[in-house]
């Protein structure tokens, strides 16, 4: 069986990640997307936490076995490329390629705020790890691409990152 290359758009909280699925679904039919965070309700131990080496796993799991029948996966969701290599289900996957959505830090402290939870101290560890994702973006092969999302139309951005798709696809 050949492998198939899976696509991970991620970033820091506010970023746009979530935001962007329904349009990339509207743009991208062939493809699979999936919301990292929309099974991490029912993962959550005793005291609200949950174990990001599982919920890893278990999305490699599902993008392998969509893999396996002949399709393609986008995952959205706050991944970095060191966790998911821990996982499994990595070696099934021909090529993992990551993009970074970014926003600057006003944009994400409104976004986040909006979510009404959200605390100034984990506003100021989240612009942290904005800023780390930015650091390693060059780092891998192929280098991630960053898409800035403060002031980009959703629409545009889900175009971005689906022609970004098409060219890993073309390259590789």
């Amino acid at each position: 069986m050949s492998k198939f290359p899976l696509f991970i758009i991620t970033g820091a909280s506010g970023s746009g990640k979530s935001f962007v699925i329904k349009e990339l679904r509207r743009i991208m039919p062939d493809y699979v997307v999936l919301d990292y965070d929309g099974i991490l309700q029912f993962l959550k131990d005793d005291s609200g936490k949950v174990d990001k080496l599982q919920i890893q796993s278990i999305w490699l799991r599902v993008a392998r076995n969509i893999a396996e029948s002949g399709r393609k996966t986008i995952i959205c969701g706050l991944i970095k490329p060191e966790d998911i290599e821990l996982c499994k289900d990595f070696r099934f996957f021909k090529h993992i390629y990551y993009l970074i959505l970014h926003c600057d830090e006003k944009t994400r402290e409104i976004r986040l705020r909006e979510r009404k939870t959200v605390k100034d101290e984990k506003i100021r560890r989240i612009n942290k790890l904005a800023k780390w994702f930015i650091e390693i973006a060059d780092k891998y092969e192929p280098q991630m691409p960053i898409i800035d999302t403060s002031i980009t139309d959703v629409t545009e951005v889900a175009e971005q990152i689906r022609d970004w798709i098409h060219e890993q696809n073309r390259l590789h």
